[in-house]
């Protein structure tokens, strides 16, 4: 039986009709599903792994809601909390450390590296949590924790807290935020070879969140003051005076001492193993810890020392190559104000604290600059006179045969094991229950690890889509 088209027309139209209707009804049940799950349930589906597509939608969106939450916090008219209250004032649970509990429990570790009269000194009046030093007239207090912020530590709490997510369902929202770059390119001629002078570096965005952040420059500026007061070692804390622009930088060296340069002692640059600087502090070593859980550093390369860069206006760090008394690789973690980090094997000197190179990489606030094989050997680096006040840390670990004399490895930066989402501990659980022999099970593990929203190697969350892509060099 023949159809003429206008009746297959209307035929279609009401199939058509038909299929939206199962459509609309399919989503409408959907959403009543989805409106009747609890956190901890919506949670565990998303970690189940999703196609790439719908990956990218959710965490464009997620990234979005993200900015324009942060966007619409006001530091200074946001009113403080009973629970932000108290966190200033020192009186948080056990959940939180506050600055002032955290800096004198540094104190009373230095203390008990020094004289009595030092410790005396140190700490004799009651400390104020908000350390900002004379020269940075800051004010703004207000610590305003989101949902999904967890404490500088571990994450391995099982223990529920007050939004409903234990420790670990945190940590994993927070470790899905977390943007990785690993293929930035630039070739230019090394020995007549073209050769890709960026490779080695990686960008990890969003390591440590805003509160995270000011947490830790909050830590940093006591530290500062401490060090104007002496209170830290002569070597520890260097604040010299400013006889050009670009020059004179406050810095601040845990773990061991490093030379710049050849000293008034004769110590050629490097370490300087006969001399002692301050241990690293307890909130630089929880900062170290997550790095390593997020698969930022690796485990078989965790930092045993650290520099603390205060930058003014203007302040920069001239061209040069990472000393190689530290092993790599070695990162930079970014606060206060985003600048600029230049790469090439041979860059310019135009002005002071104006530099010329190839290759630009700006440095987003919380992330984490990792410099490793030519990034780190082959390229150059430098930082040109910062826009406004800047803080960084770069945390390093000593060469073995470099380590300072006194050194004493420190048990909380030994066996730190990183971070595997749940979806994927499980496989290898359910796997290994099932007798599949280790090599397979290997093997399978990263094959489904490859279709799911996280892996342990190159296939971690994209930058935010909010961030702009790096200039290529192309040959």
């Amino acid at each position: 039986m023949f159809m003429s088209s206008g009746s297959r027309a209307k035929r279609n139209k009401n199939k058509n009709w038909v299929m939206a209707g199962d459509f609309c009804r399919r989503s409408q049940d959907f959403m009543a599903m989805l409106r009747n799950l609890s956190r901890e349930e919506i949670l565990d589906v998303l970690s189940e792994g999703l196609c790439p597509h719908c990956e990218d939608v959710i965490e464009a969106r997620v990234y979005n809601l993200h900015q324009r939450r942060l966007d619409e916090m006001s530091l200074s008219d946001v009113n403080v909390t009973k629970s932000s209250a108290e966190f200033l004032h020192g009186e948080s649970s056990d959940d939180v450390i506050s600055p002032k509990r955290r800096l004198n429990s540094y104190a009373h570790t230095l203390n008990s590296l020094r004289s009595p009269q030092v410790a005396e000194s140190t700490y004799s009046g009651r400390p104020k949590v908000l350390v900002t030093p004379s020269s940075i007239n800051n004010k703004r207090s207000v610590f305003n924790h989101s949902n999904y912020e967890i404490p500088l530590s571990d994450g391995l709490s099982r223990s529920v807290v007050g939004n409903g997510l234990s420790e670990a369902q945190k940590e994993l929202s927070r470790f899905g935020q977390v943007g990785r770059r690993k293929d930035f390119i630039y070739y230019e001629k090394v020995n007549g070879k073209e050769t890709n002078i960026l490779k080695g570096l990686e960008l990890h965005t969003r390591v440590f969140n805003p509160d995270e952040q000011r947490e830790i420059v909050e830590f940093i500026y006591a530290l500062q003051r401490m060090g104007q007061k002496r209170q830290l070692r002569a070597r520890t804390y260097s604040e010299p005076r400013k006889w050009m622009k670009g020059k004179g930088r406050v810095t601040m060296q845990f773990g061991c001492c490093y030379n710049y340069a050849v000293d008034k002692d004769g110590n050629p640059p490097g370490i300087i193993r006969d001399e002692e600087v301050d241990p690293l502090p307890p909130l630089f070593k929880k900062m170290i810890r997550r790095m390593v859980r997020w698969h930022v550093l690796p485990p078989t390369c965790v930092p045993n020392s650290c520099i603390v860069n205060i930058y003014d206006e203007g302040d920069c760090i001239p061209p040069h190559i990472d000393h190689h008394d530290f092993v790599r690789p070695f990162c930079t973690v970014s606060f206060l104000a985003e600048c600029n980090i230049l790469f090439g094997t041979s860059l310019k000197i135009i002005n002071p604290g104006e530099f010329s190179g190839p290759f630009s990489l700006p440095l987003p606030l919380g992330s984490v600059l990792i410099l490793n094989g030519n990034g780190a050997d082959v390229a150059k680096h430098c930082v040109p006179s910062v826009p406004a006040k800047r803080i960084s840390i770069t945390f390093r670990k000593m060469d073995d045969r470099k380590l300072p004399f006194a050194y004493t490895p420190d048990p909380e930066l030994s066996a730190i094991e990183p971070f595997v989402p749940p979806s994927l501990d499980k496989s290898r659980i359910r796997h290994h229950k099932d007798g599949i022999n280790d090599n397979h099970d290997k093997s399978e593990y990263h094959a489904e690890s490859g279709n799911k929203g996280f892996s342990n190697e190159d296939e971690f969350p994209p930058l935010g889509k909010g961030n702009s892509s790096n200039r290529r060099s192309q040959r």
